[in-house]
C-alpha cells in the first residue's frame, strides 16, 4: 500500500508532512512526497492566502488524476479555516485542521470532518527526512494578531516545544543543516529559556542550524551574544517587516517602527557583519498611499536587504485589514513590480559584496547555500555535500564557485 502527502505552503507544514510520512511507515505504508499514483493521499494545506486557499482545493483533483478510487484526507489551516469547502468534493473521506495533526494517522479508515484544539505544543513523529536539509518544529501558533493575517485564528495561540524534545531530534537528525521552524519562533519559551537560551543548547549538534523567520524584537545583543557564542547557527536573519511605513505598520498592528528595524539591523550587522537579511514586504496594504510605497522602496537599500519576499496583500476575510477599502489590482500590479526591481537591485549590491570570498556550502539537488544564504554553484559537488568554496563569477541568482576542499 502506498500513500502520497502533498503539502502548500509553510516551512511547519513540510516539516508536519515528513512527520506524518514517517508515522506511515511506521505502519507499513510505502510513502512519497511528490504527486503520483497512490492508495492514499493527504492534502497539507495553506490559507495564508487567497491563492494559496485555491491551490489547495485545486489539489483534492490534482491528487485523484492519479488515482479516482483512493480516499483523500486534508488537512491544514485551508481545512481549517473552511472544512466544508473540502468535506464536499468527491473522494475526501476526512477533513481535519491545523491542529492535533498526530491523530490524523489514527483516521484513516473514518470519514467526516475531525476539528481539535490544542493548548499544548503538539509532539509528531520524528520526520523522515525529505531534504538535505531538515526542519524541526519548536513552536506552533501566534499571538501578534497582524491585522492582515489569518493564522492566529487557524493555529492557535503560541506554544513552544521543550528543549529537550528539541535537542533529541536534532542529535537523532542526520542532516548536515538543521531549520528550526515555527509560525513565530520568535516567542519561543520554555519554562525561563527563550530561542536564545536554545541555541546555545544546540551547540554541540554536528550540523549548523538555520533560524526561520524572525521578528524585530528578537534583535537584541544579549540574543546575538548567545547565538555567536553557540558557534553552529548561521549568520542568515530572515527579519520580517511587512512594510517601511510607520503609518502603514501601525495600521498592520506591528509593534515595532521603521527606525526601530533599522537599528535591528545595524545591530546585527555590527556582530555578524557578512550576515544576510532577508525580509517579506506586502506590496498595497489597504491604507498604502503612495507615500508609504516610497518609505518601503527606501527601506530595501537602507537595510541592505539579501533577497526580498514581496507579496500582493491578499485580503483574508475575518481580519481586520479585510474591512478597509481595498486598492485597485492595478495599484497593486505597478507596485509590485516596481518593488520586485527594487529587491533585484539590492540582491545585486549584497552579492556584489563576496566576489573571490571562500565559504563552507551545503549542496542540494541544484546548487548550494553558504551560512549566509548566497547561492552557489560548484562543478562536481555532489547533493549532501559540504565543500568550502571560492566564490569566482556571478549567476543570475548567486555565485558560480570552484571547490576549494570537501567539508
Amino acid at each position: 500500500m502506498k500513500a502520497c502527502i502533498l503539502t502548500l505552503g509553510c516551512k511547519v507544514n513540510e516539516a508536519e508532512s515528513d512527520s506524518l510520512l514517517a508515522g506511515l511507515e511506521a505502519r507499513g505504508w510505502e510513502t512519497s512526497d511528490v504527486p503520483c499514483a497512490a492508495d492514499l493521499y493527504i492534502i497539507n494545506t495553506c490559507a495564508v492566502t487567497a491563492e494559496a486557499e485555491r491551490k489547495s482545493r485545486q489539489a483534492v483533483a490534482r491528487l485523484k488524476k492519479f488515482n479516482p478510487s483512493a480516499p483523500v484526507l486534508v488537512c491544514g489551516c485551508a481545512s481549517q479555516r473552511d472544512p466544508a469547502a473540502f468535506s464536499a468534493r468527491d473522494g475526501v473521506t476526512v477533513v481535519t485542521g491545523t491542529m492535533r495533526k498526530d491523530r490524523l494517522l489514527d483516521l484513516l479508515d473514518e470519514r467526516g470532518v475531525f476539528l481539535a484544539t490544542e493548548s499544548a505544543f503538539c509532539e509528531l513523529p520524528a520526520p523522515k527526512r525529505t531534504h538535505t536539509r531538515q526542519n524541526i518544529r519548536i513552536q506552533d501558533g501566534c499571538d501578534r494578531f497582524c491585522s492582515y493575517c489569518i493564522i492566529p485564528y487557524l493555529r492557535g495561540r503560541s506554544r513552544s516545544r521543550s528543549a529537550e524534545s528539541i535537542h533529541a531530534e536534532a542529535a537523532a537528525c542526520s542532516a548536515r543543516e538543521i531549520v528550526l521552524t515555527g509560525i513565530d519562533i520568535t516567542s519561543y519559551r520554555d519554562g525561563t529559556r527563550d530561542l536564545g537560551d536554545l541555541l546555545l543548547s544546540l551547540a554541540d549538534i554536528p550540523a549548523r542550524i538555520r533560524l526561520g523567520s524572525l521578528e524585530e524584537g528578537i534583535v537584541t545583543r544579549e540574543f546575538l551574544q548567545k547565538m555567536k557564542a553557540a558557534g553552529n547557527v548561521c549568520e542568515h536573519f530572515h527579519l520580517s517587516l511587512q512594510s517601511g511605513s510607520d503609518a502603514v505598520l501601525r495600521a498592520m498592528n506591528r509593534r515595532y517602527t521603521r527606525a526601530q528595524y533599522l537599528a535591528a539591523c545595524a545591530l546585527i550587522y555590527e556582530f555578524f557583519p557578512d550576515a544576510a537579511i532577508t525580509t517579506d514586504i506586502i506590496v498595497g496594504f489597504p491604507t498604502e498611499t503612495d507615500a508609504d510605497f516610497a518609505d518601503s522602496l527606501s527601506i530595501v537599500k537602507e537595510a541592505g536587504f539579501a533577497r526580498v519576499h514581496a507579496f500582493p496583500y491578499s485580503s483574508r476575510p475575518g481580519t481586520v485589514a479585510a474591512k478597509k477599502r481595498q486598492l485597485p489590482a492595478e495599484v497593486k500590479r505597478a507596485r509590485m513590480k516596481q518593488m520586485l526591481a527594487c529587491a533585484q537591485t539590492a540582491e545585486a549590491a549584497y552579492l556584489a559584496k563576496f566576489a573571490g570570498r571562500t565559504f563552507a556550502a551545503l549542496f542540494e539537488e541544484e546548487g548550494g547555500y553558504t551560512p549566509n544564504y548566497i547561492r552557489v554553484y560548484a562543478e562536481g559537488a555532489r547533493e549532501g555535500g559540504m565543500y568550502e568554496v571560492r566564490l569566482t563569477e556571478r549567476e543570475k541568482d548567486g555565485y558560480h564557485a570552484a571547490i576549494v576542499k570537501e567539508i
